[in-house]
């Protein structure tokens, strides 16, 4: 398991008073695993593992996320509406709601007025009283904080429709069901929405990169159904009704890869992937196999 250089033997010491777990990743069952990773969204206060970041700032978007991104932020209007999925504290959202956010934003400043509607989601509730104190200042329901539950779990009534929905190191490079995770966030999308995502430790779209841990695979590969290697990039693409750039940053330890999945119909198909590989971590390691 990778988690910026923390193995699972010490995430475990960290989260709990018990043994070093030494058992090699491919004995573990996966149920173990499991319950490790639920150990990791559940932490609090010090047994909070130092890479599961959950105070990202909006800055730190603009920096993780593809290009137009920030753009795309700043050209929301008050009718449109934007998903944050794996926001943590929601810090993000309350960065967008300052006037910094507009000064430092001039262009479609009027039109822009008082901002769309923000959604937080995230696997626990992770909201600070400056959650709660910028909510009392807003029109209601203008922020919303969704906890508790993951994405596949909440119907597209309650949800409702976005223009944009981000996700930094939140699900996607979390679930064990990436087709499934990605299908539910295009139906979320409306036509011409954006998505903007990535991934920790890939194979780039110009195959110019190892994995950054010796000894260690991706920690998110796709395998074809013969077997062969599919970049991540390579299979966003394949899905129908959609517009996708992949921007790798090769700079980042370890480097990332950022996707921009733009909607471009309703008529969207995206290949069904099958688990076959799951290591807790933060994020976790994760292999998948294409279905046919």
């Amino acid at each position: 398991m990778k988690s910026t250089g923390v193995r699972l033997a010490a995430l475990l010491a960290c989260l709990c008073a018990c043994g070093a777990y030494a058992a090699d990743s491919a004995t573990v069952p996966l149920s173990e695993e499991i319950a490790a990773q639920e150990a990791i969204y559940k932490s609090t206060g010090a047994d909070v593992p130092a890479g599961y970041v959950i105070d990202r700032s909006l800055t730190s978007y603009t920096q993780a996320l593809a290009e137009g991104f920030d753009r795309a932020l700043g050209m929301l209007r008050p009718g449109d509406r934007w998903l944050d999925i794996g926001a943590g504290r929601g810090q993000a959202i309350l960065d967008y709601y300052t006037p910094r956010f507009d000064m430092l934003h001039f262009e479609g400043r009027e039109e822009r007025g008082s901002k769309a509607q923000a959604v937080a989601m995230s696997i626990e509730d992770r909201r600070t009283p400056e959650w709660h104190a910028k909510a009392a200042t807003l029109p209601p329901d203008k922020i919303r904080y969704l906890a508790n539950r993951r994405l596949r779990e909440y119907s597209l009534e309650e949800l409702g429709k976005f223009k944009l929905i981000s996700d930094v190191i939140g699900g996607f490079s979390y679930t064990t069901t990436l087709s499934l995770f990605v299908e539910r966030v295009l139906n979320l999308l409306e036509v011409n929405g954006s998505f903007f995502t990535v991934l920790a430790d890939v194979r780039s779209e110009a195959s110019a990169n190892e994995p950054f841990y010796a000894g260690s695979p991706f920690l998110t590969a796709i395998a074809g159904a013969d077997g062969s290697e599919v970049k991540i990039c390579a299979w966003l693409k394949s899905i129908s009704c959609v517009q996708v750039t992949c921007e790798f940053k090769g700079n980042w330890r370890p480097p990332i890869e950022s996707f921009h999945v733009r909607k471009t119909c309703n008529e969207v198909s995206v290949p069904t992937l099958a688990p076959t590989h799951f290591t807790a971590g933060t994020p976790p390691e994760r292999g998948f196999k294409l279905a046919k």
